[in-house]
């Protein structure tokens, strides 16, 4: 399991600068409006302080403080190219202010029970070694009342459009990926990852099993993203 963490964070390292799009380009232009509708699930309240796990280059984390004036959002990543990039990023930017960024894992976050208001989580489920036990941290460091919000790419259930999808996933997205990253590994794991994620069914459950009630799953875009939001009781 510790060598999947390793794999994941050497491959990230190799791709962190061609990451943002990349992510555009292979989504067809989708993960920002996917990122808006988990932010808008979050339930931020003004002021409020929350923390993005695997934040990446910040993405998500940018949008919880754009939609969230006045509020305070810690990104965490395990990845220190992923973060440099981050950092150099928001430093040309007015949404930086309110960002700190960290390194740490999902799996052991450095934060006490009951910290923040909202626990972000976006593309990164695949990665971890363990679901339930990331579901489980950010449980942990999130307040009574708080919400877990994750959003993922998952596989579209109608029959016909699950068929293009696996041709696109595991045909095209990876030639894609490859000539553009240089990175041939990245862009095999990527549709590898999706294939064997759990259902939206499956992830329901590992979350309610976390301790995170009325769960609700939102299919996006055919179902090739999923957005997952519990509240912690």
């Amino acid at each position: 399991m510790e060598d999947k963490a390793a794999y994941v964070q050497v491959m990230f390292s190799a791709i962190a600068d061609r990451y943002d799009f990349l992510n555009r380009l292979l989504s067809l232009r989708q993960d920002e409006g996917w990122r808006r509708f988990a932010v808008s699930k979050s339930g931020l309240p003004p002021g409020g302080l929350a923390l993005d796990v695997a934040t990446g280059t910040a993405k998500m984390a940018q949008l919880l403080a754009q939609c969230n004036s006045g509020s305070r959002i810690v990104g965490v990543d395990f990845c220190p190219n992923m973060l440099d990039k981050a950092r150099a990023k928001l430093a040309d930017s007015s949404d930086g202010r309110g960002i700190c960024l960290i390194s740490g894992d999902v799996l052991s976050l450095p934060f006490p029970d009951n910290t923040f208001d909202c626990v972000t989580i976006g593309f990164a489920l695949r990665n971890v070694v363990s679901i339930a036990d990331a579901f489980r941290e950010m449980a942990r460091v999130v307040k009574s009342g708080g919400r877990v919000v994750s959003l993922e790419l998952t596989r579209p259930s109608l029959r016909l459009v699950r068929e293009v999808h696996y041709i696109y996933l595991c045909h095209i997205m990876p030639y894609i990926g490859r000539v553009i990253s240089g990175s041939r590994e990245a862009y095999t794991y990527l549709p590898r990852s999706i294939l064997e994620f759990p259902s939206p069914q499956e992830v329901k459950k590992i979350m309610e099993e976390a301790g995170l009630e009325r769960v609700e799953t939102y299919r996006l875009t055919l179902g090739t993203a999923t957005v997952h939001a519990g509240i912690k009781g």
